[in-house]
């Protein structure tokens, strides 16, 4: 079993709403998020008013602080992982097209090679898959990107690391604190924003610069590498 154990206890943490949330509930919520059902914070105030805010409205970011003394915490992030761990969490909660069947193969196989049990963690924190993220982690898979380009691509547009609390005992820890406005002129425009910077530097630096040696899916299929494989890290 995968274990990560955060040894900072008291956490602040905000979540991002059109609505004022006092009291999470565990089992509610989207089932097919990045990381399956769960509350989904970031530690980032700012990042939190621009995933609260809609074109038309003002949103939210709600702020909490959980005591995470004895949780298990997936750090999908951390050095002994690789990007294709978090794509794997990815690949088995979103809704991803598989157009040709070197992507069919690519999904079953990182599955299979690299996907860590992380249903039994009570936190995972790891990259939030944004529009244009998703879309580059479809890039990688249809076999358009290389491995390189796509830890380089996640990266672009300062993208957010999401605080995504999955069981009932870390719910129980959870303490709302009070909220702030996110005004929808300012963060939704932000949002905006960063999505924009992020594809067009995905497109202008990343996508059409393929290097000499870049590994692509196919190869890793092919050569059947794994989490431990020196080239992938």
């Amino acid at each position: 079993m995968f274990m990560n154990i955060n040894h900072q206890t008291n956490r602040t943490i905000y979540h991002g709403s059109s609505h004022i949330i006092e009291k999470p509930q565990y089992g509610y919520g989207k089932p097919y998020n990045d990381y399956g059902l769960g509350f989904y914070c970031t530690e980032d105030a700012s990042m939190a008013k621009e995933w609260g805010a809609t074109f038309n409205g003002n949103g939210y970011a709600n702020h909490y602080e959980i005591d995470c003394e004895g949780l298990d915490i997936l750090d999908l992030n951390a050095p002994e992982y690789t990007i294709l761990t978090w794509l794997a969490v990815l690949l088995e909660n979103r809704e991803f097209d598989a157009p040709s069947s070197l992507a069919a193969e690519a999904k079953q196989y990182i599955a299979e090679n690299f996907m860590p049990k992380y249903k039994s963690y009570d936190i995972i924190e790891g990259y939030r898959a944004d529009d244009s993220y998703f879309s580059f982690a479809q890039d990688f898979i249809n076999g358009t990107i290389s491995y390189r380009q796509l830890n380089n691509a996640m990266y672009l547009g300062k993208l957010g690391r999401q605080f995504v609390i999955k069981s009932k005992t870390a719910f129980d820890r959870i303490e709302f604190k009070g909220y702030e406005i996110a005004e929808s002129e300012i963060w939704y425009s932000r949002k905006i924003q960063r999505d924009r910077t992020a594809r067009r530097e995905y497109f202008d630096a990343e996508r059409n610069t393929r290097q000499r040696g870049d590994i692509f899916i196919a190869q890793i299929i092919d050569e059947e590498m794994k989490s431990d494989d020196v080239r992938l890290r």
